[in-house]
């Protein structure tokens, strides 16, 4: 009886009338925003075409076509209320068309019948309005009927939005919202899709998602304009912060006083470049480029160095798109600048502070962010995701220590983790901990560092140390950590006694410990030379220290056996691959949880061997040093490890692929 009560003339009649009287009421007592300034003449450039818009979101939709002669309809299902809604849409000198897709559902909604009666009217020359989602939903995900009307007619899909700054959400299947009057109303009218005639089923599912994508881009800048939040956003979705969440946002920013203290501080010591503190703060040194831009965050030298070939892949498959990336330390800034591809840029990542993140995030405005391994800062990613940014986190590494302390804060824990859209895990054990932690989707896909380039070697600089060696023994301890100098030191004095020509190299982890490393030997009476001094070893050299940066490369390609530090102190170790990469055996302490995956296949193939002390050390060493065939057997059995390990970066960039933009979006109108 409803149905044919809302059907009825009369009743249709009143109704359009105070419908269509409420949506001028609307419009005209609101603070109209536009972009572009002038979106009747960019919304009829293309007439006639597919004009798009969210269900949710297309109340205001009628007051979008000025008055003029172009000729709409507007497509919508076969529902009840449709006679009503075709008597509102006829009172703003607009048409209907009937029917709908089937949303997954097994009965016909009229969608076959409402393309065709679409295709005809374009072909009269009448631009289509409709909306790209449909019941059942879900909401903002663009069907396939929108961009296949596009590929029939040859016309473009132009997407649109309207919002105001007041507004009422209903609980349905698209968040339904009556727009309010005396508000501000955003109307945005966004850039043309156009699919090609001949586009495959590959080129429809692109086609698709860049419409979904304009939509959503005109919809987020439609609710900017009115000074509102989307009710749909990631923003409007979040929950209140948990205590701890809180907690340390109120921290940071009651901290921000100490931070130009802090940061002098590292300049001093070497650790910040005084030029570009600013940076630090959320204030780019350069400006952004137009066009998508995919936003990088490295750590350090080697999350930067495991991500510098997944962001050559994107540059050599997407010219078009722009590449940013951000580090925290002096030496992957240097690194990065040799190794970026052209058009790349490299800023350092602002300090975990609300105010200095939303700063970096309002110049910068990325269209997708990218994080390394385990860069999980509060501040950062959340503020990142309130404005639906999308979150990879690629290289994703969990140990179960982490775990179970991220695990036992789930206030915490809970609201980062969720805000990722995506992790590529480095194992099935690690994606099973991002997945517990909250995080949607995580795909185990291996370790980058495996596929990533060893540590370029200065080949001016191998000649020249080579000749200082003059055929001396030498062997290497790598990213050494306070109190594994004096292990090697010890160990070297043991091998001493056997290889009177013995030097030992050690390379410190941090540079700056390079004097104090030396004032240390120096006192057990050894011989030792600085590299950051300029000198070279000479015969009575017995330990040099290399505490420059950017060199472990020449170093691991001169020593033929390599102690990898952080290993034999409870740090967790430091990556062998690149030793093996150049042409060093490994010697590793017993804490290596940093890098599991790689030490177990090396374990597994005899690839590698571990010590327990400076004796052990000095055993392993000395063995591999005098016995050359073993150490080829055992650099051939973790050259075969490293290759089992590999195979992480296609598969890194075939998943970020779904993230970039497709090449349909790229043939906007000139």
């Amino acid at each position: 009886m409803a149905k044919r009560l809302f059907s009825s003339g009369p009743v249709v009649a009143f109704g359009s009338a105070l419908a269509a009287a409420y949506i001028r009421l609307v419009y005209n007592t609101s603070e109209v925003r536009r972009d572009p300034p002038d979106t009747d003449a960019k919304l009829f450039s293309e007439h006639p075409q597919i004009f798009a818009m969210w269900h949710g979101q297309f109340m205001m939709l009628p007051k979008i076509k000025p008055d003029r002669s172009a000729d709409v309809a507007c497509m919508v299902a076969r529902h009840g209320d449709a006679a009503l809604m075709g008597a509102v849409l006829k009172r703003f000198g607009m048409w209907l068309i009937r029917g709908a897709g089937a949303g997954g559902r097994r009965r016909d909604r009229g969608g076959a019948a409402a393309l065709r009666g679409a295709l005809k009217a374009i072909q009269n020359g009448t631009t289509v309005a409709m909306t790209a989602d449909f019941a059942p939903g879900p909401a903002r995900k663009a069907g396939e009927g929108i961009v296949t009307l596009a590929k029939l007619s040859g016309r473009p899909v132009v997407p649109c939005a309207m919002a105001t700054s007041r507004f009422i959400t209903f609980k349905s299947w698209s968040a339904f919202t009556i727009n309010l009057p005396f508000s501000k109303l955003g109307i945005v009218v966004g850039d043309p899709v156009r699919v090609p005639e001949d586009a495959d089923q590959g080129s429809l599912e692109d086609a698709r998602i860049a419409v979904e994508r304009g939509l959503n881009q005109t919809t987020a800048r439609a609710y900017e304009l009115a000074g509102a939040i989307d009710p749909l956003s990631p923003a409007a979705q979040l929950p209140k912060p948990a205590f701890a969440i809180r907690a340390y946002r109120a921290l940071t920013r009651y901290a921000a006083p100490l931070a130009p203290l802090m940061l002098a501080w590292r300049t001093r010591i070497g650790k910040e470049e005084s030029a570009r503190r600013p940076e630090r703060y959320g204030k780019a040194s350069l400006p952004r480029p137009s066009g998508f831009l995919v936003w990088f965050h490295a750590a350090s030298v080697g999350e930067a160095n495991a991500v510098l070939p997944v962001i050559e892949g994107i540059a050599g498959k997407h010219p078009e798109v722009h590449l940013l990336l951000t580090t925290g330390t002096v030496t992957s800034a240097n690194l990065v600048r040799k190794r970026l591809p052209k058009g790349a840029v490299h800023q350092y990542v602002p300090l975990d502070n609300q105010d200095y993140v939303r700063r970096f995030l309002e110049h910068w405005k990325p269209d997708l962010a990218i994080f390394v391994e385990s860069e999980i800062w509060p501040n950062l990613v959340l503020e990142t995701h309130a404005l639906a940014i999308p979150l990879v986190l690629v290289n994703g590494r969990m140990s179960f220590r982490s775990f179970r302390r991220w695990r036992n804060r789930p206030g915490l824990s809970k609201p980062l983790f969720s805000a990722f859209n995506l992790v590529l895990a480095q194992n099935e054990r690690m994606a099973q901990r991002f997945t517990a932690l909250g995080t949607p989707r995580a795909v185990p896909v291996g370790n980058l560092k495996a596929d990533a380039p060893p540590p370029p070697v200065d080949l001016a600089g191998h000649k020249t140390f080579s000749a200082a060696l003059a055929g001396r023994t030498v062997w290497l301890a790598a990213s050494t950590h306070p109190g594994e100098d004096d292990i090697a030191a010890v160990a070297h004095l043991a091998m001493k006694g056997v290889r009177p020509d013995l030097l030992t190299i050690i390379v410190p982890r941090h540079p700056e410990r390079g004097p104090f490393i030396a004032k240390l030997l120096t006192a057990a009476n050894l011989k030792v030379a600085l590299r950051s001094k300029g000198k070279l070893p000479d015969a009575s050299t017995d330990i040099y220290v290399a505490d420059t940066i950017g060199e472990l490369g020449l170093f691991y390609n001169l020593a033929p056996v390599a102690f990898i530090g952080g290993s034999l102190v409870p740090h967790g170790g430091q990556n062998p691959v690149e030793a093996i990469m150049l042409g060093a055996v490994v010697i590793t302490g017993p804490h290596w949880r940093n890098f599991v995956d790689a030490y177990e296949e090396l374990f597994r193939s005899s690839g590698a061997v571990q010590v327990s002390d400076a004796r052990g050390l000095a055993m392993a060493a000395l063995l591999l040093l005098e016995n050359a065939q073993a150490r080829g057997h055992m650099m051939s059995r973790a050259e075969g490890a490293l290759a089992r390990m590999g195979g992480a970066l296609p598969r890194t960039i075939a998943e970020l692929e779904h993230f970039m933009p497709p090449k349909a979006t790229l043939q906007h109108a000139s």
